[in-house]
């Protein structure tokens, strides 16, 4: 079999499946088989695959259209041109975070200490450290298992670049010390009541830790900007990822709380997707 009539066999399986990215998945998994790159479909269409490369994208196809996550296929996804590992004990890092990264990047300084809240697969943290100059991080989860994920990524980014970073377990601040420059966070923030509506990509296979944020979906964002004052230097910075609809609840929790300049920032579809502000303590 050609590796185009691979290709044009996966994503038939796909769309009959109902996968929305049908096109695209297809491709990306064929790539992952054959060690291969999105050129391959244009140039090498018509060069013969392989049997066993054949089976194992068979295997593969099938996977994804009883909806596993790509990412969870390939083990891997890309953030801010970084490659991470992933697996079903994390969230899967996505474009929408980008913009909290981004947000993070416009102010982050050299030397500055920062401080990752339910760091997951540690795609945040890392990112800011990889883009940044002597900086140092501490990433926290309370799951062992996203640690274990986080962990990995580091030694792996650390190979290209030295990166100074800790990642402890606990709840929230719960295993921290010291104070931060920069305090970031990605928190669960979707209601509980919504979380059966979701695709099952997410619904079925991410961590239900990484999802639910409580009957509202505020109940971290709560804590965390009840507690932080206690690990930010004077005019440090809390940075949030929130929902599309929490701009205005998120705002108010950093107001009421004396953080200043706050701010809502949208995301490239034009939704709310950050919230941020200075504290300079009460």
């Amino acid at each position: 079999m050609t590796y185009r009539e691979c290709y044009e066999q996966g994503r038939e399986v796909l769309t009959r499946a109902g996968i929305e990215e049908a096109t695209l998945d297809a491709r990306l998994l064929l790539e992952h088989v054959c060690a291969t790159n999105r050129n391959d479909l244009l140039v090498h269409g018509d060069r013969e695959v392989a049997v066993e490369q054949c089976e194992a994208y068979r295997e593969l196809i099938q996977k994804r259209a009883s909806r596993i996550p790509l990412q969870h296929i390939t083990g891997v996804q890309e953030f801010m041109g970084l490659e991470f590992a992933v697996s079903d004990k994390v969230l899967i890092p996505r474009q929408d975070t980008e913009i909290l990264v981004e947000e993070v990047l416009r102010e982050l300084q050299s030397g500055m200490r920062i401080l990752d809240i339910c760091t997951g697969s540690g795609c945040i943290l890392l990112s800011l450290l990889h883009y940044s100059n002597d900086c140092m991080g501490v990433g926290v989860d309370i799951s062992s298992q996203a640690l274990e994920v986080a962990g990995r990524n580091g030694e792996r980014l650390s190979r290209e670049r030295v990166l100074d970073y800790t990642f402890l377990e606990g709840d929230l601040f719960a295993p921290v010390k010291g104070k931060f420059d920069i305090i970031v966070s990605n928190p669960p923030y979707i209601a509980t009541a919504v979380i059966e509506t979701l695709e099952p990509e997410v619904r079925e296979h991410e961590p239900m830790l990484a999802l639910d944020g409580k009957e509202d979906g505020l109940f971290f964002y709560r804590r965390i900007v009840a507690e932080c004052g206690a690990y930010l230097n004077r005019g440090g910075r809390l940075y949030l990822e929130i929902g599309f609809d929490q701009g205005q609840a998120v705002r108010e929790l950093l107001e009421t709380a004396g953080f200043t300049e706050v701010q809502v920032v949208q995301d490239y579809a034009g939704l709310d997707r950050v919230v941020h502000g200075i504290y300079f303590g009460e």
